[in-house]
């Protein structure tokens, strides 16, 4: 599966709501942990939703995770270690 195809998939499962805020729409994906976006109109909140899934995917890449549904063989990354502050 592609990374576009396996992004449209989940956008599909993807829930939205109406909140009280500056912001409001909510939208989540439930079945991904962590995955959800605010935006002043569905669409808005859409794309920031489609691209919160691409970034949580990169991360998973990144930390050699397991990205649930995606057959990807692991990847073995290697150099220098990043550290965060």
């Amino acid at each position: 599966m592609m990374i576009h195809d396996y992004i449209m998939s989940y956008l599909e499962k993807a829930r939205y709501e109406i909140i009280d805020n500056k912001e409001r729409y909510y939208g989540e994906i439930p079945q991904l942990k962590g995955v959800w976006a605010t935006g002043k109109t569905l669409e808005a909140c859409r794309k920031e939703l489609a691209s919160v899934l691409e970034g949580w995917i990169i991360l998973h890449i990144r930390m050699n995770q397991q990205i649930p549904g995606l057959r990807m063989p692991r990847l073995k990354i290697q150099g220098k270690k990043e550290t965060y502050a």
